[in-house]
This record gives C-alpha cells, sequence and structure tokens, in this order.
C-alpha cells in the first residue's frame, strides 16, 4: 500500500512577535493520502498559512513528525527540502505571483529551469500544461494582458509542469470575482478527478471549500473535522 501524500503527528509551531509568544500550531495531526482534494478552512488567525507553510517545506515544525510522500522532513537539511519542494510540490497563490515581463510561457517554463530541463522539453512541457488550462493562444501575452482568470490558470500550468506529488493552493480564488472563482475551481476539480492530482487548498470560502473532496476547519492551532 503506497505511503500517504502527507502524514502529520502532534505537529507544534511556535513564534515569538513583539516579544509575545504566539503558540501557532498545537498537535496537528494530519493525513492525505494520494489523489485526495482537500480543503482547509479557519478565521484569521487559526494557522492556516504556518500549517501550509510546513506542508510546503518552506517552515519546519518545533516539534513533531512529518512525512511528505514517505520522506522525513524532519531529518532533511536544507538542500534536501529545496529539491522537495522543486519536485514534489506545486504552489499556487492568491496573488498568482506571476514574473510581470515574462510571458506566460517563459513564466510556465520557470520550475523547469531549476530542475535543469532542456530547452526543448521545458518549451514542450510548458505548452502542453498552456494547452490543457485552454491558453494555448495566450503563451507570448504578458501577465498585465492577461485576466486574472487566465493570470490563475498559467500559474496553475506551472505548478504543475514539474509533475509535482502534491499541489498546494492557498486561496485560489481569493482575487477573483464569483464567476471566474468557479471557473478555477471547476479546474482543479477536474485536476483532481481526471489528472489524479492531489490537492490541499487553503480557502476562507465556504462554497469553494465544499467543493472539495474533503474538508477540515483550523480553530487556535488545532485541525477539527
Amino acid at each position: 500500500m503506497a505511503a500517504p501524500i502527507i502524514r502529520m503527528q502532534q505537529v507544534h509551531k511556535r513564534y515569538v512577535l513583539d516579544g509575545v509568544e504566539v503558540h501557532a500550531l498545537r498537535g496537528v495531526d494530519l493525513t492525505v493520502e494520494a489523489g485526495e482534494f482537500l480543503a482547509i478552512m479557519g478565521p484569521s488567525g487559526s494557522g492556516k498559512s504556518t500549517l501550509m507553510n510546513i506542508i510546503g517545506c518552506l517552515d519546519q515544525p518545533d516539534s513533531g513528525q512529518f512525512w511528505l510522500n514517505g520522506a522525513d522532513v524532519m531529518a532533511m537539511d536544507d538542500d534536501a527540502l529545496a529539491r522537495i519542494r522543486n519536485r514534489e510540490i506545486g504552489f499556487v497563490f492568491q496573488s498568482f505571483n506571476l514574473l510581470g515581463r515574462t510571458s506566460a510561457l517563459e513564466n510556465v517554463e520557470t520550475p523547469l529551469i531549476y530542475a535543469g530541463v532542456s530547452r526543448h522539453e521545458r518549451h514542450a512541457r510548458a505548452r502542453e500544461w498552456l494547452e490543457r488550462m485552454g491558453l494555448a493562444d495566450r503563451a507570448d501575452h504578458l501577465p498585465n494582458q492577461l485576466s486574472g482568470g487566465q493570470q490563475q490558470r498559467v500559474a496553475l500550468a506551472r505548478a504543475l509542469v514539474t509533475r509535482p506529488a502534491l499541489l498546494l493552493a492557498d486561496e485560489p480564488t481569493g482575487n477573483l470575482d464569483t464567476a471566474t472563482s468557479e471557473e478555477i475551481i471547476t479546474v482543479l476539480e477536474r485536476l483532481n478527478r481526471e489528472e489524479g492530482v492531489t490537492i490541499v487548498m487553503i480557502t476562507h470560502e465556504h462554497e469553494v471549500a465544499a467543493r472539495a473532496g474533503r474538508q477540515l476547519t483550523l480553530r487556535d492551532g488545532r485541525l477539527d473535522d
């Protein structure tokens, strides 16, 4: 039986802000199987961003255990964490985070440059993912020539071009109007259902979370069903 994509046991994380200790995560247990679509909700300050940063190997817990795709993240050094971020995880953000002076095609290619993929294969894979996102005719457009929904689909193509084990979507519809939000969540559903992409999504929108296969709520650093 394949190992879960994410397995966390008793994960704690504290910060000190202005001399005050903040207990952001309090003994989080979380298992996400391959092919799941999980939505995590919670109010501001509940620990959502901290949890997402740890899952994305951008930060590490103070204590507890965390395995990503069977690998012990707590035992990794900085170089190993950078490799796992580039190869195993795709990131999508509320603000799209596209390179403003770079075409859609070049934005999608960017992770493959760091992965050492040849120029010919980079072009081919980036064009394939833009086509999957319905943006084949927008490959040469700059981000400011694209709508918000188109920019988010470019960001999705960039996140998936490395064929990661896990897609992390942090408020992916947060900057979009209702119609465009529907477009993006439909794309996520299709990626999960047809491509088998494992997705963990942070959202504050109940109607968006309801489209995921499973929903959890984070309150005061603790996860509830």
